[in-house]
């Protein structure tokens, strides 16, 4: 009997095992995502996407939890993921943990949908499959599957030309025709006001925001971009050189991977020609985060590569990136912590510089481009030099990179700004960013700095949806203002104050002054009618001989100012009192020294 049953023990065990084998591939099969599915030729709706995370939602909802933060303009839900190893699905509870967030979002340019998908395969590999089982247990992951909802329905075979699939994409813009890459700053979309009160309640720790980049042909299948040194904190300058580049991306390489930093070619034609900075600033994520004293990494992967070779890159470096925050989540916690620290130190030092604009290093650095052989033959059809990549023939490059920045045109920040009430507009942008302020309990006179504005400069077509102020001169000027109750003091001992600093200073390449919303102040709205100003222009010269000099020096020197009827007698009327007290392009924020705004701030609620 006992030689008899070992025989059927074990069938039993074997055909247990199977059943158990059978079970477990029946249960990942469920869990393909729709990208897998198709073998990567597509990529899902936006139902479809938020379908399956609900699914991982109800799987796993004491590691999954899907949020709504807004609402687009075409009325579709934004939803946001957040994943914790311990249900820390809060940032109260993520504070009180000692957990760095990490906020990865996808899609802001839907048609570079990579990071949606590899959203999906990364969360299912961490809830589900438990393919990286510790990932999320001492950081907190806010995941953005899709930013720009609107554009990524917006889906054709046609919306990126130089891209090798999926077979139907999102559209670079939202409904609004706004793109969204372009918005941080001045906030115009609903979705970027609805991202920043989200930026504003988790406050995260450090950003990831994954694209497709285009351009040039070369065999990494992805590149990567992080703010120079000088936009950044000293300490969490070094946490994210530490973290992407000696930790990150050798561990990425080691995967089988290819990377390289972001490849802006100073000539589109001719790589060979080298590489420089794309220019980011504050209408970007990564400079935008830089703003708010964070670090962020930006994913480019390359459009020519397979979206499954996109997909699976994106996967490997959010990956790796979020090992590396929950190995040691305590060392990004004091970096971000002594960038805010600082930021609100600084108010109390009278010596302090913070840059508005940078500058090209003149130094470069060798550089080895892994590229491929290309040919460089003219155009008849535009007349121009016409690029062609052989990509069966890789080929290395030594090229220069001018990819370093320094610090070009700096302020002195004041102890705080001053925004009378009627400024709504001023005062709206504040409120989208999370500005600290008070306002003021009654009306009150000051004499303060400022800067007065003159020979404005438009662009000649729009951007964004605004024509932006290309070229002004400015110069600083005392005057007497009158603050209305409800006139709001910005005080700069604040973490938020580089945003603000580049929203109010009118230098500032991003400032509310250059997107176009005070181009009232240059508006005249009084006139006088050319009889009457004949008439003061003698008045003036009679009382004024070194005037009447002036007038007849600029008719010598300025042919077409003295063909111009109107300009030679705006010349006078704009050196008359009935111009001036129209204070044309006065500049109505106040710059307010330590004791102003004690004084102000004193009245304020």
């Amino acid at each position: 009997m006992r030689r008899r049953a070992r025989p059927l023990i074990l069938s039993i065990l074997l055909a247990g095992i199977g059943l158990t084998a059978q079970a477990n591939a029946s249960s990942a099969n469920d869990w393909i995502t729709p990208a897998e599915a198709s073998q990567f030729r597509t990529t899902p709706s936006y139902a479809d996407t938020l379908a399956y995370l609900r699914r991982l939602q109800q799987a796993a909802p004491g590691m999954i939890h899907l949020q709504t933060f807004g609402t687009t303009p075409e009325g579709r839900p934004m939803v946001a993921v957040i994943a914790s190893g311990d249900g820390s699905f809060d940032p109260a509870t993520a504070r009180k943990a000692g957990k760095p967030v990490v906020l990865v979002q996808a899609g802001i340019h839907p048609g570079e949908i990579e990071g949606k998908d590899a959203g999906l395969i990364l969360l299912r590999d961490i809830a589900i499959t438990h393919k990286y089982p510790h990932l999320l247990d001492r950081l907190v992951l806010v995941y953005i599957p899709v930013f720009s909802v609107d554009g990524h329905e917006n889906s054709t075979p046609y919306n990126r030309i130089n891209q090798n699939g999926p077979a139907s994409m999102g559209f670079r813009a939202q409904s609004q025709y706004l793109n969204l890459n372009r918005d941080y700053i001045k906030a115009d979309a609903p979705e970027m006001l609805a991202w920043l009160k989200l930026w504003q309640t988790w406050l995260p720790d450090f950003l990831i925001d994954v694209h497709t980049t285009d351009g040039a042909d070369y065999q990494y299948d992805l590149t990567w971009y992080t703010e120079d040194p000088h936009k950044l904190d000293p300490a969490v300058s070094a946490w994210q050189h530490d973290a992407i580049v000696d930790h990150a991306i050798p561990a990425y390489e080691k995967r089988g991977h290819l990377a390289s930093i972001y490849l802006e070619f100073k000539d589109g034609r001719d790589p060979r020609k080298g590489i420089e900075n794309f220019g980011s600033g504050p209408r970007f994520s990564t400079g935008y985060a830089a703003l708010q004293n964070r670090p962020a990494l930006l994913i480019e992967t390359h459009m020519l590569k397979s979206y499954q070779t996109r997909v699976q890159a994106t996967v490997d470096l959010v990956e790796l990136m979020l090992e590396q925050v929950n190995g040691h989540p305590q060392a990004l916690i004091a970096a971000t912590a002594n960038a805010d620290a600082n930021v609100i130190a600084r108010a109390h030092d009278a010596q302090a510089s913070v840059p508005l604009t940078f500058k090209a290093d003149p130094q470069s650095t060798p550089f080895t481009l892994k590229g491929y052989a290309f040919t460089l033959t003219h155009s008849d059809i535009s007349n121009s030099d016409w690029i062609q990549y052989d990509p069966s023939k890789p080929k290395t490059y030594a090229i220069e990179n001018w990819n370093g920045l320094l610090p070009d045109l700096s302020i002195t920040p004041p102890a705080a700004y001053a925004i009378p009430a009627q400024w709504t507009a001023i005062i709206d942008k504040l409120d989208a960013h999370g500005i600290r302020y008070r306002r003021l309990d009654h009306a009150v006179t000051i004499h303060a700095e400022g800067y007065q504005l003159d020979q404005p400069k438009w662009a000649n077509q729009p951007f964004e949806g605004h024509l932006m102020l290309r070229d002004f001169t400015l110069h600083a000027v005392a005057r007497d203002v009158g603050l209305p109750a409800g006139s709001v003091i910005v005080p700069m001992d604040q973490r938020a104050a580089n945003v603000a600093i580049n929203l109010l200073e009118p230098q500032a390449p991003d400032s509310l002054l250059r997107w176009g919303f005070l181009n009232a102040i240059f508006e005249q709205k009084e006139y006088g009618e050319p009889r009457v100003l004949e008439k003061l222009a003698r008045d003036m010269m009679a009382k004024d001989p070194a005037l009447k000099t002036a007038f007849d020096k600029k008719l010598q020197s300025d042919p077409a100012f003295a063909a111009d009827t109107n300009a030679r007698l705006a010349f006078f009327y704009e050196r008359s009192p009935w111009y001036t007290v129209q204070h044309i392009g006065a500049y109505p924020v106040l710059r307010l020294d330590t004791e102003q705004a004690a004084a102000l701030e004193a009245s304020a609620h």
